[in-house]
């Protein structure tokens, strides 16, 4: 009996311990989910193109007094090498025009240009610098066909609409010094639309 009553005295101190409340649980920290940068899926710009462009041009010559506008339009083809951060390239355009340039009856009749062109690839576009070679031809008020070879600079930027087609715009600023022999420095302003389909 004896025992008896010393097993529920010993169960009677022992009952506050084992009947405590639930245990606390800590909370798990919280882990903030990474957020990726989304950028717009690039192209493999290598390869052929060619294509169709318009546009306007500002001719005008402060030795000569020459000076008209008018637009321009014509055919391009090229290549494009992707070097991955760098792509380069070259292109051969015409665009014919017939931009009277003053009460002389002098007009500018066509452009024609070899290119040279270095870019960077900015998701689905190509932003790209121009330099190179222009061959113009005129016509002055006699009737007198006139031709000559200057240079050219600008930029351009091409869109990819899909892998096949890309649009575009391009400003170029070209320069002829002593046109044919006359004396004469001229000045073209170009901004001209683009279309080209890649091969």
């Amino acid at each position: 009996m004896r025992s008896i009553a010393a097993l529920l005295a010993t169960v009677a101190i022992a009952s506050p311990a084992l009947a405590g409340g639930p245990i606390a649980v800590e909370p798990e920290p919280t882990v903030a989910p990474v957020v990726t940068p989304v950028v717009a899926p690039g192209i493999d710009w290598s390869g052929a193109y060619a294509g169709v462009q318009l546009g306007y041009a500002d001719v005008y010559s402060n030795d000569a007094g020459l000076d008209g506008n008018g637009f321009l339009g014509g055919i391009h083809g090229g290549y494009l090498w992707d070097f991955g951060n760098v792509i380069a390239g070259a292109e051969v355009s015409y665009d014919s025009a017939d931009i009277d340039l003053g009460d002389a009856g002098d007009t500018l009749d066509d452009m024609t240009r070899l290119k040279l062109l270095v870019g960077t690839e900015m998701g689905r576009s190509l932003v790209y610098g121009a330099l190179g070679a222009a061959h113009a031809s005129a016509t002055d008020g006699t009737g007198a066909d006139l031709s000559d070879t200057g240079w050219f600079l600008g930029a351009g930027l091409d869109y990819a609409v899909s892998d096949r087609w890309t649009v575009g715009a391009e400003v170029l600023h070209h320069q002829f010094d002593d046109f044919d022999g006359t004396g004469t420095d001229f000045d073209v302003n170009t901004l001209q639309a683009k279309v080209s389909m890649r091969f």
